[in-house]
């Protein structure tokens, strides 16, 4: 999807964040942080148009699971689109309802959870639901990767995981602040 296709969803759906894709750049920079050598269960949270997802499905294992859920509709349908492969599940939802969709695919656990959600645009409530529902779906020691434009997510993060990491990716527009939070094993 072109940048142009990017800008109209955004000026269209107040849940779009971007005008443009994340910068190759920043894929790298987030997927560092996963072990692409072992089998996992990822869950991506607004894939957009699939940038990280594409990445994600080139590197991961053949047994692995890649279950997609982004809320706006074009976007769902390039998605659909995009990815036949029997490893991707893509859902037309909401992140507030990953608990359901994990319960409904027989996962218990995920390894990691991936989000690009604006979490800057939800309220707290919301945000803090999102965040619960993710630390409970992870298994000890899975890890929560997200990408935002700002620091604002730091204290809903510790809040609920403890302890966050953060770093800045300045090769995308605009920079992104990546945040690594790891379910503790307690």
């Amino acid at each position: 999807m072109s940048t142009l296709s990017y800008i109209k969803n955004f000026l269209t759906d107040k849940n779009v964040a971007s005008i443009t894709p994340s910068s190759t750049a920043c894929v790298k920079h987030v997927c560092k942080k996963i072990d692409f050598n072992k089998k996992f269960v990822i869950f991506e949270y607004g894939p957009g148009t699939g940038v990280f997802s594409r990445y994600l499905l080139d590197h991961m294992t053949k047994d692995s699971r890649l279950i997609l859920i982004e809320l706006n509709n074009n976007f769902v349908e390039k998605l659909r689109e995009e990815f036949i492969d029997e490893r991707v599940r893509i859902f037309d939802d909401s992140a507030e309802e990953v608990g359901t969709i994990a319960e409904n695919l027989g996962i218990e656990n995920a390894d990691y959870v991936l989000s690009g959600i604006p979490f800057s645009f939800l309220e707290d409530d919301q945000k803090l639901n999102i965040l619960q529902q993710t630390y409970d779906l992870l298994r000890a020691g899975g890890k929560f990767l997200a990408y935002q434009t700002s620091g604002h997510l730091k204290v809903p993060i510790r809040k609920i995981f403890g302890q966050v990491h953060t770093e800045l990716e300045l090769l995308n527009i605009p920079p992104m602040l990546v945040y690594e939070a790891v379910k503790s094993a307690n």
